[in-house]
């Protein structure tokens, strides 16, 4: 279902804690009963069924991981990582790296968390304030739970004198807060797997930057919108040397070689039927468990 910016939306209302609701339910704000919608988030059920966003509190307990946990026990990313421990097994046959799970892990965390702030800004011109503690996660229903504590949009929003909202000045601006909603919110997640992938601060980001940039860009694809994703993507990043960081990089999209369009990697590397490639910022490391596999773009081979 398509949400239109110019829909009405219906205030945002406090709501009960549902059953399991963590302790990051604690934090002031303003829980969004109507998230979902305000935020567009059914297009990302639309593209990819088996992944659901709702609002409200985060939850623990029955597979749930809050945000809360995720920051403050490292049991609680060790729990995440294994879910990808097995099924790294299963999908390929042999154990994973404790630094690969990992990786993958942090990959399949930032993709969907990333979408919740780039698919709002692209299509509904919106941008959440959601702290990493504001959301759980289910993986193995690929459930995400967001109660963000308001949003930035543009003056001509209709949602604009909703209790929470936050006016900026233009696209730019509306850019420039994308940027630090996701920085504010990745920080502290990043800070929390790097122990487990044994990398710096460099190569984590450029993680996130490609779960970022990827996430969209395959939604978008899938949805048929595949032209203003990238347009709009290259104007969020763009290449260097434009200051985006803690970014690593730009979108750096770019036409596909010729057998290479819609190759690869796990946790997917580009946009299955795309003509396009991108230069992506970081190695997902599948070359550790498929050797004769390539992903189009990755910096193993570009940068060499």
């Amino acid at each position: 279902m398509t949400v239109s910016s110019a829909s009405p939306c219906p205030p945002p209302v406090r709501t009960a804690r549902p059953p399991g609701a963590g302790p990051g339910a604690n934090t002031p704000a303003l829980h969004l009963a109507g998230a979902p919608r305000i935020f567009g988030y059914a297009r990302l059920t639309e593209a990819f069924p088996g992944v659901r966003v709702h609002g409200g509190a985060p939850r623990t307990g029955d597979g749930w991981i809050s945000g809360a946990d995720l920051l403050a026990d490292r049991a609680a990313v060790r729990e995440l990582i294994a879910f990808d421990a097995r099924q790294g097994l299963e999908r390929y046959g042999r154990p994973l790296r404790p630094d690969v799970a990992a990786g993958f892990c942090l990959h399949r965390y930032c993709w969907p968390a990333g979408l919740l702030f780039t698919l709002p800004w692209l299509w509904e011109r919106r941008v959440p304030r959601l702290a990493a503690e504001a959301v759980s996660i289910r993986r193995r229903t690929g459930e995400l739970t967001a109660d963000p504590a308001g949003f930035s949009c543009l003056p001509d929003d209709p949602a604009a004198g909703l209790p929470g909202a936050r006016v900026v000045a233009d696209a730019a601006a509306l850019r420039g807060e994308l940027l630090r909603a996701l920085a504010e919110h990745l920080s502290p997640v990043l800070a929390a797997f790097r122990p487990e992938l044994r990398r710096g601060p460099r190569t984590l980001w450029a993680c996130a930057t490609d779960a970022v940039v990827e996430g969209l860009w395959q939604v978008a694809t899938r949805l048929g919108e595949e032209e203003r994703a990238v347009a709009a993507l290259a104007r969020l990043l763009p290449p260097p040397p434009a200051a985006t960081g803690p970014f690593v990089g730009g979108a750096g999209f770019r036409a596909a070689s010729a057998g290479r369009a819609g190759a690869s990697a796990d946790p997917g590397c580009a946009a299955t039927g795309s003509s396009r490639t991108r230069d992506r910022a970081g190695c997902c490391l599948l070359y550790t468990v498929r050797p004769e596999q390539r992903c189009a773009g990755c910096p193993r081979a570009t940068r060499s």
